[in-house]
């Protein structure tokens, strides 16, 4: 699609709008009890639901206006990116525990970190593009590299790597704590604070910093996964900020669900798999090989189903080991009851 500069722009201010209402709202200045409120399992339904819808809703505007297949590539993107997240959530979970981040104050965390997210994106969307118009042989390295991730989803996820590793202690952290003494405790959601004299800084600096590296490492995935998809720079970006958009809202309704998508990274394997294929396969067919190439409906035909299936067999899979648990407690009880 040509879009006009303009709709750039707005699109860009829209987003930046959401955001701050979205901080306003939860920061509570108008309160008496000032302060960031705690986000439970409802309110957090409901603003996914709003950022999903607020998705849903712009892709149906841009299938209106940018036509059938521009619509079907950023809704093919956004599911993708969507799914891309609910592992990285995992992640967040992972970096939010390790440095004791309190409740109240793990939103904020998060707002922070996906700004990061989209400003990185951006920054990788503009040079991936400018990269495929010069050398579309670059289909192939993104292709190969795909499947390579899909590999490594699972090789880590069978190995149990991801539970081993601490993510407090990358290496940027560890630079910022070597050059400025850190506290011990969160200074509200302060990332500096002065005492005895000199410049501290708070943990809540370092998990921003840890998160904003992360983002770094996701941003490297998931960019080459979407250009597979779709080589239109507004779909990209625009797909990959309202996956981001409601990723805080997810991760507290998804917290406590973390051990029961037992088989996520299976489906996030095939989709990387699937994805690298069709690029090669399209990069095959752009230099002259007659091959099949994938269309943008068959591959969101296929995206939706491995998710559906991915998120149903979790979800039988967790009943399962539940009724198991549940029959073994029984049989436990029983046995003392005797005895």
């Amino acid at each position: 699609m040509n879009v006009p500069l303009w709709i750039w722009a707005a699109t860009i201010a829209a987003m930046i709008l959401i955001l701050a209402l979205d901080l306003i709202i939860v920061d509570r200045p108008w309160s008496k009890t000032k302060g960031p409120m705690e986000f439970g399992m409802k309110q957090a339904g409901w603003w996914a639901v709003f950022y999903i819808g607020l998705a849903v809703v712009f892709g149906l505007g841009l299938m209106y206006f940018g036509g059938g297949t521009a619509g079907a590539e950023y809704f093919a993107g956004f599911v993708t990116e969507k799914s891309l997240s609910i592992d990285n959530l995992f992640v967040f979970y992972l970096l939010l525990t390790g440095f004791a981040v309190p409740k109240k104050y793990q939103h904020e965390v998060l707002l922070v970190g996906i700004v990061i997210a989209i400003v990185m994106r951006g920054i990788f969307i503009v040079l991936g593009a400018q990269v495929i118009n010069a050398w579309s042989e670059v289909f192939y390295l993104f292709g190969v590299f795909l499947i390579y991730t899909g590999y490594k989803i699972i090789r880590d996820h069978l190995k149990g790597d991801e539970d081993d590793k601490d993510f407090t202690q990358t290496p940027v952290v560890r630079l910022v704590k070597r050059f400025w003494p850190v506290t011990n405790d969160y200074h509200d959601a302060k990332m500096t604070v002065k005492l005895d004299g000199r410049r501290h800084v708070t943990p809540m600096l370092l998990v921003i910093v840890a998160i904003g590296v992360i983002d770094l490492v996701f941003a490297v995935d998931s960019i080459p996964a979407i250009f597979g998809l779709t080589q239109d720079a507004y779909i990209v970006f625009t797909a990959n900020a309202f996956a981001l958009m409601g990723l805080r809202q997810l991760y507290f309704l998804l917290a406590g669900l973390m051990d029961r998508l037992a088989y996520i990274s299976w489906g996030l394997s095939a989709i990387m798999v699937f994805i690298g294929v069709k690029m090669i396969l399209h990069a095959l067919h752009e230099n002259g090989v007659h091959v099949i190439e994938v269309g943008i409906g068959a591959s969101l035909t296929v995206i939706l189903g491995i998710m559906t299936i991915t998120i149903i067999g979790s979800l039988i899979k967790s009943r399962s080991d539940g009724d198991k648990d549940g029959q073994v407690e029984a049989k436990t009880d029983g046995s003392a009851d005797r005895s």
